[in-house]
C-alpha cells in the first residue's frame, strides 16, 4: 500500500508550476518550467516512497509515478 503523502506538479495562473503535498497548505517550491517541476516533485515522491502527479493546464492528471510497495504482479 503507498503513502498518502504524495506530491503534485500543478500550474499556476502566473503560468510557473508548483511543487505541493498532498493536503498541505503550502507549496514546496516554485518553478518557471514543468519539466524542472516535474524533476523536483518525482524527487520528493520517491525519497518518501509515495506517488509523483504531473497535472497539465486543462487539470487532468497527464502522467504519474509510483515509488511505493507496488504488488507485483500488477493486478488486471
Amino acid at each position: 500500500m503507498l503513502k498518502t503523502d504524495n506530491y503534485w506538479t500543478s500550474p499556476r495562473k502566473d503560468g510557473s508550476w508548483s511543487v505541493k503535498k498532498t493536503g498541505s497548505s503550502r507549496v514546496n517550491s516554485i518553478h518557471e518550467t514543468q519539466a524542472s517541476a516535474w524533476k523536483e516533485t518525482r524527487r520528493l515522491a520517491r525519497g518518501s516512497g509515495s506517488e509523483a502527479f504531473l497535472q497539465g493546464r486543462d487539470g487532468k492528471i497527464r502522467a504519474r509515478n509510483s515509488y511505493g510497495h507496488d504488488p507485483f504482479p500488477p493486478r488486471g
